[in-house]
């Protein structure tokens, strides 16, 4: 991601309004100070711009690059140690920027949804959301490289006018997608609700508005409760209020997370049990940040009990 002139003058402008409102917004007390995890240190990881946290791989993450590479993701593990390459079969690579993990058409299925999502100048008639099972591997054991899908497209359009967007959440209790644009003072939210079409395209809702621009990345906790978002600079938590679509939380308060310095941070996700979270940054050889619950309880982020 390279930010042109016009795109600098909103980065300063997010920025001013998100010290404005910092000396008002609430810190989250639940997490400790990030740690560093390690280092990916696979010259193929060179923009990590998605991260995820795998369900059923326990200590497994996936992450992928943003434009200029192939259809593929990387397994690391949560001490950034990298385990292989995963080709997405039936899917093309324009602007991957973000991943998500969640129910498929199964819902008893995990799978992964890459958001082929940027759009730095506001000019393609659709994204692409790819949905894939996501594949069984070790957090303890290198693969190499294999292959899943064929994958479906999920093929999408704003209401409005085409967005640049970096931020992809699927919600896992009712499987609906969103996106949430990037290059804007106040980042948008839409919506395209379950069952996503894989043979037209579905013109997605505008739901909800942020408190704050810049969307890179985010995620929705396991048990569906709770939503992470953040930008090169911020990020926060909102609580999804009860049997409420998850579009509802973005109109409550906010709390604010603390980040680490990053080369040029762009990736958040949950923990697998939602009690912690993982950042990851652009840049060759990215460092794996990871923040745990505060005292006195400070899980084992390999996902392992």
């Amino acid at each position: 991601m390279i930010l042109e002139p016009r795109a600098c003058i909103y980065v300063i402008l997010s920025l001013v309004l998100v010290n404005c409102s910092c000396a008002a917004l609430a810190k989250s007390g639940e997490f400790a100070a990030g740690r560093r995890m390690g280092v990916v240190n696979s010259e193929l990881v060179a923009e990590a711009s998605g991260i995820v946290a795998s369900r059923q791989n326990p200590g497994v993450l996936w992450v992928h690059n943003d434009s200029g590479d192939a259809a593929r993701v990387y397994a690391i593990n949560a001490k950034a140690e990298f385990l292989g390459v995963c080709n997405i079969a039936g899917a093309n690579a324009r602007d991957w920027e973000d991943i998500a993990i969640g129910p498929g058409p199964d819902p008893n299925r995990q799978v992964l949804y890459i958001g082929d999502i940027g759009d730095n100048r506001g000019k393609y008639p659709e994204v692409i959301v790819y949905r894939v099972a996501e594949p069984k591997v070790d957090a303890a054991a290198p693969f190499g490289t294999m292959t899943a899908g064929p994958a479906d497209a999920i093929r999408l359009t704003y209401p409005d006018r085409p967005r640049d967007a970096e931020t992809l959440l699927v919600d896992p209790l009712t499987r609906d997608l969103y996106i949430i644009s990037k290059r804007e003072i106040f980042s948008k939210v839409y919506l395209a609700a379950f069952p996503q079409s894989t043979t037209q395209r579905t013109e997605m809702k505008r739901v909800a508005v942020l408190p704050w621009g810049f969307a890179t990345g985010g995620d929705v906790s396991p048990d569906g409760r709770r939503v992470i978002v953040r930008s090169m600079f911020n990020a926060s938590l909102w609580e999804r209020p009860a049997r409420v679509p998850l579009w509802r939380a973005f109109s409550d308060k906010h709390l604010s997370l603390p980040l680490m310095d990053e080369p040029q941070g762009e990736a958040i996700c949950f923990d697998s049990t939602g009690t912690g979270y993982f950042t990851i940054s652009e840049g060759p050889h990215p460092p794996l940040h990871y923040f745990g619950p505060a005292e006195p309880h400070m899980p084992n982020p390999s996902g392992k009990q």
